[in-house]
């Protein structure tokens, strides 16, 4: 990595320290064929976002998917917003972005109340029975993040992208009214995903967040009260391998859209 690439990889771990959530901001959610849209990505809590530039060496995956073949997302190194892309095909797009593994260590205590925040409990009792509840969060975590765009025409809403930890919506939520019940499915390594917290919130109003569980089908479904920009998110964390050089993996999944009025 060139200093400059080394800095901003610094500065994302950073952040990475002490804001857990991660999400894109496009900027439009309704494109018409042929726009450019940016792609920014944001770090933080309750919808209040630090940019995260594009850093290179931290992109697993940063790509446009359509109902025609899938594009990267170009971006210059250091820019916020991190991507562009171009809008060639109508129907619904994902912008999809996956990430290499952020290092991150955490104090004792403040790692065991990320883990409450985020629904990992089981984590908790897990460090308890090996006697390690005061000691510092050792982990690795990767980036999981979609949003989806709504341009006029026929698409997909319900194809994943085949990221590690992946939200899919099993209804479009640009055909749903001003408010709704909408069904989710969340996978890992492909595979349904049970008893994982998934929480949505609203750019409007992000304290009152709503919350559910994942089925043995990892199937949830989640009321959303209002139309508007909405995010979802869910987080999943395992040992990590022996030789990892940490205690702990996690995966960040999340998708963002804009409920029509």
């Amino acid at each position: 990595m060139t200093r400059f690439a080394i800095a901003l990889f610094a500065a994302s771990i950073a952040l990475g320290a002490s804001a857990h959530d991660f999400w894109i901001e496009p900027s439009t959610f309704h494109p018409a064929l042929g726009d450019r849209v940016t792609a920014a990505l944001r770090v933080g809590q309750k919808l209040a976002g630090d940019p995260l530039p594009n850093i290179p060496p931290l992109i697993d995956r940063f790509v446009l998917h359509g109902s025609a073949a899938e594009r990267p997302i170009v971006g210059r190194a250091g820019a916020d917003p991190a991507g562009i892309a171009f809008i060639a095909e109508g129907g619904l797009h994902w912008i999809g972005y996956q990430s290499n593994p952020y290092p991150v260590a955490l104090e004792g205590p403040k790692f065991e109340d990320y883990l409450r925040d985020e629904g990992l409990e089981r984590i908790i009792d897990a460090r308890k029975k090996n006697g390690q509840s005061a000691a510092p969060g050792r982990e690795r975590f990767y980036r999981c993040a979609k949003a989806l765009l709504d341009t006029p025409g026929v698409g997909a809403f319900d194809a994943p992208l085949g990221f590690t930890l992946e939200l899919v919506p099993r209804k479009n939520p640009y055909a749903m009214k001003s408010s709704g019940d909408l069904p989710l499915a969340l996978t890992f390594r492909g595979k349904p995903i049970a008893n994982v917290l998934v929480v949505a919130m609203s750019k409007e109003d992000p304290a009152k967040a709503v919350r559910a569980r994942t089925d043995a089908k990892g199937r949830v479904t989640l009321p959303l009260a209002h139309a508007g920009f909405w995010l979802i998110k869910a987080v999943h964390m395992e040992a990590a391998p022996a030789d990892a050089g940490v205690d702990w993996e996690s995966w960040w999944a999340s998708i963002t859209f804009e409920l029509p009025k």
